[in-house]
């Protein structure tokens, strides 16, 4: 199996690029959007890593629990479970972080360069009411990928606007 991660900052365009990917390939798309909260940013990566890559990397199909943001805080939803494909894209802030660096077929850096735009881009995905989260997350974000270095080691930088 080969992996692909999709990584930039929020509203940036990440998941437009990976299904358009995804597409060309006929690869199995990952978001870290079902598994990252406002308050859980990035320290659910293990459950990726157990719940989908080791199964993958074996052979076997990934299993996982989506979070659910339908009653408007998050929950574990229902399983998902992840056939074994050719290509496996992780998509979302920190796919391609520093831990997994080493295991990655391609590491895609996604970047719209301003970053007022890219948090309107972010609310009108996720509504007006997830303004404040937002503008956390983006402070959040900056210092994660200054820390993890995650845009020097990408193989492609994608700039959007």
């Amino acid at each position: 199996m080969r992996l692909v991660a999709v990584d930039g900052p929020s509203g940036s365009g990440k998941s437009t690029y990976a299904a358009d990917l995804a597409a060309r390939l006929g690869a199995a798309v990952v978001p870290t959007d079902h598994f990252a909260t406002w308050t859980d940013p990035v320290s659910w990566w293990p459950r990726l890593v157990s719940e989908v890559l080791v199964p993958l990397w074996e052979g076997r199909p990934g299993r996982y629990r989506r979070v659910d943001w339908s009653e408007g805080w998050p929950r574990l939803g229902p399983p998902v479970t992840v056939e074994v494909p050719e290509v496996l894209i992780i998509e979302g802030v920190s796919s391609a972080r520093r831990s997994i660096a080493e295991r990655l077929d391609e590491a895609v850096w996604v970047e719209l360069p301003d970053e007022r735009a890219r948090l309107e881009r972010a609310v009108a995905r996720d509504g007006e009411s997830s303004r404040a989260h937002l503008v956390r997350w983006q402070a959040f974000e900056r210092g994660w990928f200054a820390v993890d270095g995650t845009r020097a080691r990408a193989d492609r930088i994608v700039t959007t606007n």
